[in-house]
């Protein structure tokens, strides 16, 4: 299981495709003038809190198959990595290309649809109906009191994984869809967990699980935060039938998180999910390595050391090479 596992995240196109942002960063230089880049959101300094700023771009061949789904997770999936940072949403603009007015109502109806269902208005954006393909780009703006972060997580932080399972995939695209057709207060009270967690102080880091599943987002929040990490992988909540190597490194769930807590904290923030009916489970520790193991039963395979191969460009070892630091108030 972790040969095939650790096979997965060499050929993950979830995985690789996160390699694409330490070129960017590299081209724009110094120019984040303060505001930590890597994270789910900008986290903008604001009085007593935090502007939360995120946008998401769409696969060209998602958005041309399922148009309609693809414009519900222009919102849906905005709204995670702004519940991630501990934030809640204010309002979402949109940039659609489409060939025609036809090809782009299906993608409209399911960004309606979906502010509708977490109650978020679409305050504007872009539109070009004379475009050769169909192309969507959503963008949120939020506000956090408490701030949760991918550059808080510590050595001795138990990391874990929180995923709503009473969904399906939405085949052939590897996205755990368990928000269409839910109850919208239920739905939006969910993402409520986040918030809570940051204002109560119970962590300080966590992750929206995105492209590159479980093990990818856990990637990206050890690299950020200078830390490695040891993961057991039968502790991951996984629904029924879904396959390790797939769950692992590809799945893109609509509600599912990565966090880090302290040790005497780690229960209450299970409980925080638990109680509302989301898997949650410790899935490891933080330590001081700044690599990522591996474990199933009393196996161990390493899988990635930071220190010298880094992942996204936006830990510790990538500052002195030009990267924009990772700082915030």
């Amino acid at each position: 299981m972790l040969d095939a596992i650790a096979n997965a995240v060499r050929h993950s196109p979830g995985i690789a495709g996160k390699t694409d942002i330490a070129p960017v960063l590299a081209a724009l230089g110094e120019r984040s003038q303060g505001i930590r880049v890597g994270d789910d959101c900008a986290a903008i300094p604001d009085g007593d809190g935090w502007l939360l700023f995120a946008i998401e771009g769409f696969v060209n061949g998602f958005v041309t198959q399922a148009p309609y789904f693809a414009g519900y997770c222009g919102v849906m999936v905005n709204l995670s990595d702004i519940a991630a940072m501990g934030g809640r949403p204010t309002a979402v603009v949109d940039a659609i290309w489409s060939r025609d007015h036809e090809a782009a109502r299906p993608i409209l109806a399911g960004l309606a649809e979906a502010a509708r269902v977490y109650n978020v208005p679409v305050v504007g954006g872009h539109s070009n109906a004379s475009s050769e393909q169909e192309q969507l780009s959503v963008s949120v703006l939020g506000r956090a009191n408490g701030l949760l972060t991918s550059f808080d997580a510590q050595p001795d932080d138990i990391l874990l994984a929180a995923v709503d399972l009473r969904g399906r995939y939405r085949a052939p695209w590897p996205n755990w869809d368990a928000s269409t057709g839910s109850d919208p207060a239920r739905l939006r009270a969910d993402l409520e967990i986040l918030p809570g967690l940051a204002e109560d102080g119970l962590c300080a880091a966590a992750k929206d699980i995105s492209m590159g599943g479980v093990i990818g987002t856990t990637m990206m929040l050890l690299e950020c935060s200078g830390v490695g990490a040891t993961v057991d992988i039968g502790r991951v909540p996984r629904p029924a039938g879904a396959a390790p190597p797939r769950w692992l490194t590809e799945t893109f769930p609509s509600f599912g998180f990565v966090l880090s807590a302290p040790p005497d904290r780690a229960d209450a923030v299970t409980r925080r999910f638990t109680e509302r009916g989301i898997a949650c489970a410790a899935i490891g520790r933080c330590d001081d390595t700044r690599r990522l193991r591996l474990r199933a039963d009393n196996e161990y395979r390493d899988i990635w050391d930071f220190a010298s191969r880094p992942y996204i460009g936006c830990g510790p070892a990538t500052v002195s090479v030009g990267m924009p630091e990772a700082a915030h108030a």
